[in-house]
Protein backbone atom coordinates (compact mmCIF):
# COMPACT_ATOMS: atom_id res chain seq x y z
CA UNK A 1 0.00 0.00 0.00
CA UNK A 2 0.94 3.63 -0.72
CA UNK A 3 1.96 4.47 2.88
CA UNK A 4 3.47 1.11 4.58
CA UNK A 5 6.92 1.57 3.88
CA UNK A 6 6.97 -1.88 2.44
CA UNK A 7 9.81 -3.35 1.23
CA UNK A 8 10.86 -3.30 -2.69
CA UNK A 9 8.72 -6.56 -4.04
CA UNK A 10 9.58 -5.44 -7.64
CA UNK A 11 11.49 -3.39 -10.04
CA UNK A 12 11.04 -0.92 -12.90
CA UNK A 13 13.49 0.83 -14.44
CA UNK A 14 14.31 4.45 -14.16
CA UNK A 15 16.63 7.10 -13.12
CA UNK A 16 17.51 9.01 -9.85
CA UNK A 17 19.47 11.99 -9.69
CA UNK A 18 20.90 13.57 -6.64
CA UNK A 19 21.11 17.54 -5.93
CA UNK A 20 23.58 18.18 -3.16
CA UNK A 21 23.29 20.74 -1.13
CA UNK A 22 26.65 21.65 0.87
CA UNK A 23 25.76 22.26 4.45
CA UNK A 24 28.28 24.98 6.48
CA UNK A 25 31.79 23.96 7.51
CA UNK A 26 31.68 22.99 11.21
CA UNK A 27 34.27 25.49 13.45
CA UNK A 28 36.70 22.77 13.74
CA UNK A 29 37.17 22.87 10.25
CA UNK A 30 35.56 19.08 9.48
CA UNK A 31 35.02 18.54 5.78
CA UNK A 32 31.56 19.51 4.67
CA UNK A 33 28.58 17.22 5.05
CA UNK A 34 26.52 17.34 1.61
CA UNK A 35 22.41 17.43 2.39
CA UNK A 36 20.51 15.30 -0.26
CA UNK A 37 17.37 16.65 -0.70
CA UNK A 38 16.62 15.59 -4.08
CA UNK A 39 15.82 12.36 -5.78
CA UNK A 40 16.11 12.92 -9.84
CA UNK A 41 14.58 10.26 -12.05
CA UNK A 42 15.13 9.63 -15.40
CA UNK A 43 12.58 8.43 -17.95
CA UNK A 44 13.72 7.60 -21.28
CA UNK A 45 10.08 9.46 -22.74
CA UNK A 46 8.56 12.29 -21.55
CA UNK A 47 5.00 12.32 -20.69
CA UNK A 48 2.49 13.18 -23.34
CA UNK A 49 0.71 14.91 -20.33
CA UNK A 50 -0.16 15.10 -17.15
CA UNK A 51 -4.17 16.04 -17.32
CA UNK A 52 -5.60 12.35 -16.31
CA UNK A 53 -7.80 12.51 -19.25
CA UNK A 54 -5.16 13.57 -21.80
CA UNK A 55 -2.75 10.94 -20.17
CA UNK A 56 -1.84 7.58 -22.25
CA UNK A 57 1.35 6.18 -21.07
CA UNK A 58 3.72 4.89 -18.48
CA UNK A 59 6.23 7.62 -18.46
CA UNK A 60 3.18 9.79 -17.59
CA UNK A 61 1.81 7.48 -14.90
CA UNK A 62 5.28 7.40 -13.20
CA UNK A 63 5.23 11.21 -12.90
CA UNK A 64 1.67 11.94 -12.18
CA UNK A 65 0.73 8.89 -9.67
CA UNK A 66 3.09 11.10 -7.43
CA UNK A 67 0.90 14.41 -7.91
CA UNK A 68 -2.41 12.84 -8.52
CA UNK A 69 -4.23 10.20 -6.57
CA UNK A 70 -7.19 7.41 -7.65
CA UNK A 71 -9.98 5.98 -5.48
CA UNK A 72 -7.92 2.50 -4.99
CA UNK A 73 -4.81 1.60 -5.44
CA UNK A 74 -3.35 -1.51 -6.76
CA UNK A 75 -0.96 -3.27 -4.84
CA UNK A 76 2.71 -4.99 -6.39
CA UNK A 77 1.21 -8.30 -5.44
CA UNK A 78 -2.29 -7.19 -7.62
CA UNK A 79 -4.46 -6.71 -4.73
CA UNK A 80 -6.60 -3.91 -4.20
CA UNK A 81 -6.62 -1.55 -1.74
CA UNK A 82 -8.14 1.74 -0.55
CA UNK A 83 -6.93 5.31 -1.33
CA UNK A 84 -8.76 8.11 -1.70
CA UNK A 85 -11.68 6.00 -1.30
CA UNK A 86 -12.17 4.50 2.27
CA UNK A 87 -14.27 1.81 1.57
CA UNK A 88 -16.58 0.40 -1.33
CA UNK A 89 -19.68 -1.77 -1.52
CA UNK A 90 -22.04 -3.06 -4.06
CA UNK A 91 -25.75 -4.24 -4.24
CA UNK A 92 -26.85 -7.91 -5.19
CA UNK A 93 -26.21 -7.45 -8.82
CA UNK A 94 -23.61 -5.24 -8.74
CA UNK A 95 -25.24 -2.32 -10.73
CA UNK A 96 -24.65 0.33 -8.25
CA UNK A 97 -21.44 1.25 -6.71
CA UNK A 98 -21.42 3.01 -3.13
CA UNK A 99 -17.53 4.56 -2.18
CA UNK A 100 -16.92 6.45 0.76
CA UNK A 101 -14.72 8.90 0.41
CA UNK A 102 -11.35 9.38 2.14
CA UNK A 103 -12.09 12.57 5.03
CA UNK A 104 -9.79 15.01 6.23
CA UNK A 105 -7.86 14.87 2.80
CA UNK A 106 -7.21 18.08 0.83
CA UNK A 107 -6.56 19.02 -2.59
CA UNK A 108 -2.69 21.26 -3.24
CA UNK A 109 -4.42 23.92 -3.63
CA UNK A 110 -6.27 23.61 -0.32
CA UNK A 111 -10.08 22.96 -1.51
CA UNK A 112 -11.23 19.92 0.45
CA UNK A 113 -12.00 16.55 -1.17
CA UNK A 114 -15.42 14.85 -0.93
CA UNK A 115 -17.60 13.48 -2.75
CA UNK A 116 -19.07 16.23 -5.33
CA UNK A 117 -15.19 16.90 -5.91
CA UNK A 118 -14.68 12.83 -7.04
CA UNK A 119 -18.07 13.26 -9.06
CA UNK A 120 -17.14 16.30 -11.27
CA UNK A 121 -13.96 14.49 -12.09
CA UNK A 122 -15.22 10.77 -13.19
CA UNK A 123 -17.81 13.22 -15.63
CA UNK A 124 -15.10 14.88 -17.01
CA UNK A 125 -13.47 11.48 -17.49
CA UNK A 126 -16.09 9.53 -19.90
CA UNK A 127 -17.71 12.55 -21.21
CA UNK A 128 -17.83 11.80 -24.84
CA UNK A 129 -16.83 15.39 -25.88
CA UNK A 130 -13.49 15.09 -23.58
CA UNK A 131 -12.54 12.89 -25.47
CA UNK A 132 -10.28 10.82 -23.13
CA UNK A 133 -8.98 7.52 -24.64
CA UNK A 134 -9.62 5.60 -21.61
CA UNK A 135 -12.96 6.46 -21.25
CA UNK A 136 -13.88 2.55 -21.79
CA UNK A 137 -12.65 1.93 -18.28
CA UNK A 138 -15.89 3.26 -16.92
CA UNK A 139 -17.82 2.59 -20.12
CA UNK A 140 -20.69 1.26 -18.02
CA UNK A 141 -21.69 3.93 -15.51
CA UNK A 142 -24.59 5.85 -16.37
CA UNK A 143 -24.69 8.09 -13.30
CA UNK A 144 -22.29 9.65 -11.19
CA UNK A 145 -23.77 10.84 -7.78
CA UNK A 146 -22.19 12.58 -4.60
CA UNK A 147 -25.71 11.38 -2.76
CA UNK A 148 -23.67 12.59 0.79
CA UNK A 149 -20.68 14.87 1.36
CA UNK A 150 -18.40 12.28 1.49
CA UNK A 151 -20.66 9.20 -0.30
CA UNK A 152 -20.17 8.97 -3.93
CA UNK A 153 -22.76 6.57 -6.05
CA UNK A 154 -22.27 4.64 -9.46
CA UNK A 155 -25.00 3.86 -11.37
CA UNK A 156 -23.90 0.77 -13.69
CA UNK A 157 -25.67 -0.14 -17.00
CA UNK A 158 -24.96 -3.76 -16.28
CA UNK A 159 -22.63 -5.71 -13.93
CA UNK A 160 -19.06 -4.71 -14.89
CA UNK A 161 -16.73 -6.80 -13.90
CA UNK A 162 -13.46 -5.26 -13.58
CA UNK A 163 -14.81 -2.01 -12.30
CA UNK A 164 -12.44 -1.82 -8.78
CA UNK A 165 -9.26 -2.76 -10.68
CA UNK A 166 -10.14 -0.33 -13.76
CA UNK A 167 -10.59 2.42 -10.77
CA UNK A 168 -7.12 1.40 -9.63
CA UNK A 169 -5.67 2.84 -13.10
CA UNK A 170 -3.57 5.78 -12.77
CA UNK A 171 -5.49 7.68 -15.70
CA UNK A 172 -8.60 8.03 -13.39
CA UNK A 173 -7.14 10.32 -11.00
CA UNK A 174 -8.96 13.21 -9.09
CA UNK A 175 -7.55 16.55 -9.67
CA UNK A 176 -9.12 20.00 -7.68
CA UNK A 177 -12.63 20.83 -8.42
CA UNK A 178 -11.10 24.42 -9.33
CA UNK A 179 -8.84 23.15 -11.73
CA UNK A 180 -11.58 21.81 -13.93
CA UNK A 181 -15.22 23.15 -13.06
CA UNK A 182 -14.47 26.40 -15.61
CA UNK A 183 -12.74 23.82 -18.61
CA UNK A 184 -14.73 23.48 -21.62
CA UNK A 185 -14.68 19.89 -22.95
CA UNK A 186 -11.02 20.82 -25.53
CA UNK A 187 -9.36 22.19 -22.63
CA UNK A 188 -6.17 20.88 -20.38
CA UNK A 189 -4.07 22.01 -18.16
CA UNK A 190 0.11 21.24 -17.65
CA UNK A 191 0.40 21.17 -13.96
CA UNK A 192 -2.29 18.92 -12.16
CA UNK A 193 -3.50 20.04 -9.03
CA UNK A 194 -4.09 16.54 -6.90
CA UNK A 195 -3.51 15.20 -3.45
CA UNK A 196 -0.52 13.23 -3.85
CA UNK A 197 2.47 13.27 -1.49
CA UNK A 198 4.49 16.05 -3.58
CA UNK A 199 3.16 19.06 -5.54
CA UNK A 200 4.24 20.02 -9.13
CA UNK A 201 6.86 22.66 -9.24
CA UNK A 202 7.69 23.38 -12.99
CA UNK A 203 7.66 21.76 -16.62
CA UNK A 204 11.14 22.40 -18.33
CA UNK A 205 9.63 20.79 -21.40
CA UNK A 206 12.11 18.70 -23.26
CA UNK A 207 14.30 18.34 -20.45
CA UNK A 208 12.41 17.45 -17.03
CA UNK A 209 9.67 17.82 -14.38
CA UNK A 210 10.16 18.69 -10.94
CA UNK A 211 8.41 17.66 -7.90
CA UNK A 212 8.16 18.89 -4.04
CA UNK A 213 6.67 17.84 -1.18
CA UNK A 214 3.39 18.62 -0.30
CA UNK A 215 3.60 19.53 3.41
CA UNK A 216 -0.09 18.91 4.05
CA UNK A 217 -0.36 15.29 2.42
CA UNK A 218 -2.39 13.01 4.32
CA UNK A 219 -0.73 10.24 4.01
CA UNK A 220 3.14 9.72 5.49
CA UNK A 221 5.08 12.30 4.18
CA UNK A 222 8.06 11.24 1.75
CA UNK A 223 11.38 11.41 3.44
CA UNK A 224 13.15 13.37 0.56
CA UNK A 225 12.21 17.01 0.00
CA UNK A 226 12.31 16.65 -4.30
CA UNK A 227 11.98 15.07 -7.19
CA UNK A 228 12.91 15.88 -10.46
CA UNK A 229 12.18 13.73 -13.42
CA UNK A 230 14.54 13.83 -16.35
CA UNK A 231 14.05 12.57 -19.90
CA UNK A 232 17.02 11.04 -21.22
CA UNK A 233 16.27 8.84 -24.13
CA UNK A 234 19.50 7.81 -25.18
CA UNK A 235 20.10 4.45 -23.34
CA UNK A 236 24.08 4.67 -23.02
CA UNK A 237 23.32 8.29 -21.35
CA UNK A 238 21.33 6.75 -19.00
CA UNK A 239 23.67 4.06 -18.17
CA UNK A 240 26.08 7.30 -17.59
CA UNK A 241 24.82 8.70 -15.82
CA UNK A 242 23.97 5.88 -13.39
CA UNK A 243 27.77 5.33 -13.59
CA UNK A 244 28.93 8.79 -12.18
CA UNK A 245 26.47 9.05 -9.75
CA UNK A 246 24.38 12.02 -11.47
CA UNK A 247 21.62 9.30 -11.45
CA UNK A 248 20.03 6.68 -8.70
CA UNK A 249 18.57 4.84 -10.90
CA UNK A 250 17.59 4.10 -14.54
CA UNK A 251 15.17 2.69 -16.44
CA UNK A 252 15.39 0.11 -18.99
CA UNK A 253 18.78 -1.26 -18.96
CA UNK A 254 19.84 -2.98 -21.99
CA UNK A 255 20.90 -6.82 -20.93
CA UNK A 256 24.42 -6.61 -22.41
CA UNK A 257 25.18 -3.89 -19.64
CA UNK A 258 23.94 -5.69 -16.72
CA UNK A 259 27.25 -7.54 -16.24
CA UNK A 260 29.43 -3.83 -16.50
CA UNK A 261 26.89 -2.63 -13.83
CA UNK A 262 26.75 -5.41 -12.00
CA UNK A 263 30.65 -4.66 -11.38
CA UNK A 264 29.91 -1.66 -10.21
CA UNK A 265 30.11 -2.07 -5.94
CA UNK A 266 27.62 1.05 -5.96
CA UNK A 267 25.08 -0.11 -8.18
CA UNK A 268 22.52 -2.50 -7.52
CA UNK A 269 20.66 -4.45 -10.73
CA UNK A 270 16.58 -5.48 -9.94
CA UNK A 271 15.17 -7.81 -12.20
CA UNK A 272 11.31 -7.71 -12.62
CA UNK A 273 8.49 -9.45 -14.55
CA UNK A 274 6.09 -6.89 -16.33
CA UNK A 275 2.85 -7.17 -18.15
CA UNK A 276 3.33 -5.54 -21.29
CA UNK A 277 3.18 -7.19 -24.87
CA UNK A 278 5.01 -5.41 -27.64
CA UNK A 279 3.52 -5.67 -31.01
CA UNK A 280 3.47 -4.00 -34.53
CA UNK A 281 0.44 -3.08 -35.45
CA UNK A 282 -0.78 -2.33 -39.04
CA UNK A 283 -2.88 -0.54 -40.33
CA UNK A 284 -5.38 -2.81 -40.81
CA UNK A 285 -8.01 -0.82 -43.33
CA UNK A 286 -4.99 0.26 -45.56
CA UNK A 287 -3.64 -1.94 -48.23
CA UNK A 288 -2.22 -4.01 -48.69
CA UNK A 289 -2.64 -4.93 -44.33
CA UNK A 290 -6.36 -5.13 -45.15
CA UNK A 291 -5.67 -8.32 -46.19
CA UNK A 292 -4.68 -11.28 -43.48
CA UNK A 293 -2.38 -13.09 -45.70
CA UNK A 294 -0.33 -10.09 -45.22
CA UNK A 295 -0.33 -9.64 -41.92
CA UNK A 296 0.28 -13.69 -41.63
CA UNK A 297 2.74 -13.85 -43.59
CA UNK A 298 4.63 -11.18 -41.97
CA UNK A 299 4.00 -12.71 -38.76
CA UNK A 300 5.91 -15.96 -39.98
CA UNK A 301 8.69 -14.13 -41.40
CA UNK A 302 10.10 -12.20 -38.13
CA UNK A 303 11.98 -14.63 -35.92
CA UNK A 304 10.88 -13.37 -32.75
CA UNK A 305 13.08 -16.34 -30.47
CA UNK A 306 15.75 -15.05 -31.98
CA UNK A 307 15.16 -11.32 -30.55
CA UNK A 308 14.26 -12.31 -27.05
CA UNK A 309 17.65 -14.67 -27.32
CA UNK A 310 20.09 -12.03 -29.42
CA UNK A 311 18.95 -8.50 -28.46
CA UNK A 312 17.29 -9.10 -24.79
CA UNK A 313 19.40 -12.19 -23.88
CA UNK A 314 16.81 -14.17 -23.03
CA UNK A 315 15.21 -11.86 -20.53
CA UNK A 316 11.66 -11.71 -22.55
CA UNK A 317 9.62 -14.53 -23.54
CA UNK A 318 7.76 -14.47 -27.34
CA UNK A 319 3.96 -13.93 -27.47
CA UNK A 320 1.57 -16.68 -27.21
CA UNK A 321 -1.30 -14.47 -27.09
CA UNK A 322 -2.43 -10.75 -26.85
CA UNK A 323 -2.25 -10.66 -23.26
CA UNK A 324 0.66 -11.77 -21.30
CA UNK A 325 0.10 -15.61 -18.92
CA UNK A 326 -0.39 -13.21 -15.78
CA UNK A 327 -3.54 -11.53 -16.91
CA UNK A 328 -7.17 -12.86 -16.14
CA UNK A 329 -8.46 -14.54 -19.06
CA UNK A 330 -5.20 -15.38 -20.93
CA UNK A 331 -4.97 -18.18 -23.13
CA UNK A 332 -2.41 -19.64 -25.15
CA UNK A 333 -3.00 -19.65 -29.29
CA UNK A 334 0.42 -19.16 -30.33
CA UNK A 335 2.86 -18.22 -31.14
CA UNK A 336 3.55 -17.83 -35.11
CA UNK A 337 6.25 -19.60 -35.48
CA UNK A 338 9.45 -18.86 -37.52
CA UNK A 339 8.86 -19.79 -41.74
CA UNK A 340 10.34 -17.33 -44.03
CA UNK A 341 9.21 -19.67 -46.78
CA UNK A 342 5.96 -20.01 -45.46
CA UNK A 343 5.95 -16.28 -45.42
CA UNK A 344 6.71 -16.27 -48.86
CA UNK A 345 4.31 -18.70 -49.89
CA UNK A 346 1.46 -16.92 -47.94
CA UNK A 347 2.69 -13.51 -49.83
CA UNK A 348 2.94 -14.73 -52.95
CA UNK A 349 -1.06 -15.84 -52.55
CA UNK A 350 -1.88 -12.80 -51.83
CA UNK A 351 -0.43 -11.29 -54.91
CA UNK A 352 2.92 -10.15 -53.89
CA UNK A 353 5.72 -12.89 -54.99
CA UNK A 354 7.76 -9.98 -55.77
CA UNK A 355 7.55 -8.67 -52.11
CA UNK A 356 6.15 -5.12 -51.10
CA UNK A 357 7.00 -2.04 -49.67
CA UNK A 358 5.99 -0.35 -46.22
CA UNK A 359 6.42 1.93 -43.66
CA UNK A 360 7.71 0.77 -39.91
CA UNK A 361 7.22 3.47 -37.39
CA UNK A 362 9.11 3.12 -33.63
CA UNK A 363 10.00 5.22 -30.43
CA UNK A 364 13.21 6.07 -29.58
CA UNK A 365 13.96 5.52 -25.68
CA UNK A 366 10.32 4.82 -25.04
CA UNK A 367 11.09 0.81 -24.49
CA UNK A 368 13.87 -1.28 -24.21
CA UNK A 369 16.08 -1.20 -27.13
CA UNK A 370 13.16 -0.32 -29.34
CA UNK A 371 14.56 1.31 -31.85
CA UNK A 372 17.49 -1.85 -32.10
CA UNK A 373 14.32 -4.27 -32.76
CA UNK A 374 12.75 -2.04 -35.34
CA UNK A 375 16.21 -2.53 -36.77
CA UNK A 376 15.98 -6.37 -36.22
CA UNK A 377 12.48 -6.40 -37.86
CA UNK A 378 13.31 -4.64 -40.50
CA UNK A 379 15.99 -7.00 -41.61
CA UNK A 380 13.90 -9.92 -41.18
CA UNK A 381 11.20 -8.46 -43.26
CA UNK A 382 13.99 -8.17 -46.02
CA UNK A 383 14.55 -11.76 -46.54
CA UNK A 384 11.16 -12.30 -47.40
CA UNK A 385 11.24 -9.66 -50.08
CA UNK A 386 9.30 -7.04 -47.49
CA UNK A 387 11.13 -3.39 -47.61
CA UNK A 388 10.30 -2.33 -44.49
CA UNK A 389 11.54 1.58 -44.19
CA UNK A 390 12.10 2.79 -40.82
CA UNK A 391 10.88 6.14 -39.04
CA UNK A 392 11.16 7.25 -35.48
CA UNK A 393 9.55 10.28 -33.74
CA UNK A 394 10.03 11.86 -30.74
CA UNK A 395 7.36 10.13 -27.92
CA UNK A 396 4.50 12.80 -27.73
CA UNK A 397 4.82 13.60 -31.60
CA UNK A 398 4.73 9.22 -31.88
CA UNK A 399 1.50 9.16 -29.60
CA UNK A 400 0.25 11.70 -31.88
CA UNK A 401 0.93 10.49 -34.86
CA UNK A 402 0.21 7.11 -34.63
CA UNK A 403 -3.03 8.49 -32.98
CA UNK A 404 -4.85 10.08 -36.11
CA UNK A 405 -8.37 8.83 -37.13
CA UNK A 406 -8.03 6.29 -39.82
CA UNK A 407 -9.42 8.68 -42.85
CA UNK A 408 -5.62 10.50 -41.77
CA UNK A 409 -3.36 7.86 -40.39
CA UNK A 410 -0.06 7.33 -42.68
CA UNK A 411 1.24 4.73 -41.50
CA UNK A 412 1.36 1.11 -42.50
CA UNK A 413 2.44 0.05 -39.50
CA UNK A 414 4.12 0.69 -35.57
CA UNK A 415 5.54 -0.53 -32.79
CA UNK A 416 4.37 0.01 -29.52
CA UNK A 417 3.56 -1.57 -26.30
CA UNK A 418 0.73 -2.41 -24.12
CA UNK A 419 0.54 -2.55 -20.30
CA UNK A 420 -2.19 -5.00 -19.27
CA UNK A 421 -2.00 -2.48 -15.63
CA UNK A 422 -5.71 -4.15 -14.46
CA UNK A 423 -4.28 -7.51 -15.10
CA UNK A 424 -7.79 -8.44 -16.47
CA UNK A 425 -8.01 -9.23 -20.03
CA UNK A 426 -10.64 -6.35 -20.64
CA UNK A 427 -8.10 -3.99 -20.62
CA UNK A 428 -5.89 -5.75 -22.89
CA UNK A 429 -8.01 -6.64 -25.56
CA UNK A 430 -11.06 -4.07 -25.45
CA UNK A 431 -8.87 -1.14 -25.34
CA UNK A 432 -6.37 -2.16 -28.32
CA UNK A 433 -8.76 -4.62 -30.31
CA UNK A 434 -12.71 -3.55 -30.33
CA UNK A 435 -14.08 -1.51 -33.05
CA UNK A 436 -15.58 0.86 -30.88
CA UNK A 437 -11.99 2.31 -29.87
CA UNK A 438 -10.38 3.00 -33.23
CA UNK A 439 -7.94 5.94 -32.83
CA UNK A 440 -9.01 9.23 -32.37
CA UNK A 441 -11.00 8.77 -29.36
CA UNK A 442 -9.59 5.07 -28.60
CA UNK A 443 -6.38 3.39 -28.90
CA UNK A 444 -7.31 0.91 -31.23
CA UNK A 445 -4.58 2.01 -33.67
CA UNK A 446 -5.02 -0.40 -36.13
CA UNK A 447 -8.38 -0.48 -36.69
CA UNK A 448 -8.79 -3.45 -36.10
CA UNK A 449 -12.58 -4.92 -36.63
CA UNK A 450 -13.78 -8.38 -36.20
CA UNK A 451 -18.28 -8.37 -35.33
CA UNK A 452 -17.39 -11.85 -33.32
CA UNK A 453 -14.64 -10.70 -31.33
CA UNK A 454 -16.56 -7.04 -30.45
CA UNK A 455 -19.61 -9.32 -29.44
CA UNK A 456 -17.31 -11.10 -27.01
CA UNK A 457 -15.56 -8.65 -25.48
CA UNK A 458 -18.65 -6.88 -25.25
CA UNK A 459 -20.23 -10.08 -23.10
CA UNK A 460 -17.24 -10.86 -20.84
CA UNK A 461 -17.42 -7.19 -19.58
CA UNK A 462 -20.64 -7.66 -17.91
CA UNK A 463 -19.86 -11.61 -17.39
CA UNK A 464 -19.63 -12.15 -13.65
CA UNK A 465 -18.93 -15.82 -13.55
CA UNK A 466 -14.74 -16.14 -14.25
CA UNK A 467 -14.62 -19.37 -16.04
CA UNK A 468 -17.57 -17.69 -18.45
CA UNK A 469 -15.26 -14.61 -18.76
CA UNK A 470 -12.09 -16.33 -19.47
CA UNK A 471 -13.61 -18.87 -22.03
CA UNK A 472 -15.53 -16.04 -23.98
CA UNK A 473 -11.65 -14.06 -23.79
CA UNK A 474 -10.01 -17.50 -24.79
CA UNK A 475 -12.29 -17.35 -27.78
CA UNK A 476 -11.79 -13.78 -28.78
CA UNK A 477 -7.95 -14.62 -28.58
CA UNK A 478 -7.98 -17.56 -30.79
CA UNK A 479 -9.71 -15.23 -33.51
CA UNK A 480 -7.60 -12.31 -33.15
CA UNK A 481 -4.96 -14.25 -33.25
CA UNK A 482 -5.79 -15.68 -36.75
CA UNK A 483 -6.81 -12.52 -37.85
CA UNK A 484 -3.13 -11.39 -37.04
CA UNK A 485 -3.98 -7.20 -36.53
CA UNK A 486 -0.38 -7.06 -35.65
CA UNK A 487 3.11 -8.86 -35.97
CA UNK A 488 2.81 -10.46 -32.17
CA UNK A 489 6.55 -9.68 -30.79
CA UNK A 490 7.66 -9.95 -27.18
CA UNK A 491 7.22 -9.26 -23.06
CA UNK A 492 10.32 -8.02 -22.14
CA UNK A 493 11.42 -8.58 -18.41
CA UNK A 494 11.95 -5.06 -16.46
CA UNK A 495 16.09 -4.45 -15.00
CA UNK A 496 16.16 -1.73 -12.89
CA UNK A 497 20.05 -0.21 -11.65
CA UNK A 498 19.95 1.55 -8.82
CA UNK A 499 22.79 2.93 -6.61
CA UNK A 500 23.51 1.53 -2.93
CA UNK A 501 22.41 4.98 -1.31
CA UNK A 502 18.81 4.70 -2.46
CA UNK A 503 16.53 2.54 -0.43
CA UNK A 504 12.85 2.21 -0.47
CA UNK A 505 11.62 3.11 -4.07
CA UNK A 506 8.50 0.98 -4.73
CA UNK A 507 9.39 -0.49 -8.59
CA UNK A 508 5.84 -1.54 -9.36
CA UNK A 509 5.42 -4.74 -12.24
CA UNK A 510 3.05 -2.15 -13.73
CA UNK A 511 5.89 -0.24 -14.80
CA UNK A 512 5.66 2.57 -12.51
CA UNK A 513 8.56 3.77 -10.19
CA UNK A 514 6.76 5.11 -6.83
CA UNK A 515 9.66 7.43 -5.08
CA UNK A 516 7.02 8.43 -1.73
CA UNK A 517 8.64 5.53 0.19
CA UNK A 518 12.76 6.24 -0.62
CA UNK A 519 15.22 7.58 1.37
CA UNK A 520 18.66 8.49 1.39
CA UNK A 521 21.49 5.70 3.41
CA UNK A 522 24.72 6.84 3.98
Amino acid sequence: MRNSHRTLLFGVLIVSMIALAASPLFATGAAETAVRDTLTIAIGAEPESLDPVKMTSAPAATVGEHVVERLIYMEEDGSLTPMLAASWSANDDSTVWTFQIRQGVTFHDGTPLNAEAVRMNLARFVNPDVGAAYAFLLGSVQEITAVGEYTLELRLAEPFAPILSHLSHSFIGIVSPRQIENLAPEDTFENPVGTGPYVMERWSRGDSIRLSLNENYWGDTPRIPNLAFNFIPEESARIVALETGEADAIMAVPPQDVPRLQQDPNIDVVFQTGVRTIYIGFNNVREPFDNPLVRRALNHAVDKQAIVDSIFEGNAFVLDAPVVEAVFGHASVGPYEYDPDLARELLAEAGFADGLTMSLHHPTGRYPLDATVAAAVQSMLAEVGVDARLETREWTSYLQFTGQPPEQAEYDSYLLGWGTVTLDSDYGLYALLHSRQWNPNGNNRSFYENERVDELLDAARIETNPDARSDMYAEAMELIWDDAPWIFLYSAGQINAVRTNVEGLIHHPLENLSAWDAYFVD
